[in-house]
């Protein structure tokens, strides 16, 4: 063990799900580079959900806003789903307003960031989090 235990700590895998394909890629091309964390990435809810039950991630990004099944119907999916419900979700989101985020807060979500973000910044909030809860 090194005398920096950040040295020693395994980030986790995350799931970035977001229908705009080239959020997608800056962010899981960000957060690899700035944050060292390995990426996955998802289109659509249903893709995620997919995804997650052959190999679930240690944490999810998850966009409110999608086509299709929109974020809180896909952590509704993922807290119904065993294997899935103890998965920390930080939901990404345009939309912070008061009680738009604290129904995310209420749905489960253990953080809301607001879109757009700088990746660093995110990168920052990620580490920070309690991925224990």
């Amino acid at each position: 063990m090194t005398d920096d235990a950040a040295t020693d700590e395994v980030l986790p895998r995350i799931l970035y799900v977001d229908d705009e394909a080239d959020l997608r890629e800056i962010v899981s091309y960000g957060l690899a580079q700035i944050g060292g964390y390995t990426v996955d990435t998802a289109a659509n809810g249903a893709e995620a959900l997919s995804m997650m039950a052959a190999s679930p991630p240690d944490l999810v990004l998850l966009d409110v806003m999608m086509p299709g099944m929109d974020g809180p119907t896909t952590l509704s999916h993922m807290r119904a789903d065993p294997v899935l419900a103890h998965i920390p979700v930080v939901f990404c989101t345009a939309r912070v307003f008061g009680r738009e985020v604290e129904a995310l807060h209420a749905a489960g979500a253990l953080d809301v960031v607001r879109k757009p973000f700088r990746l660093a910044e995110l990168a920052r909030r990620l580490r920070e989090l309690d991925l224990k809860k």
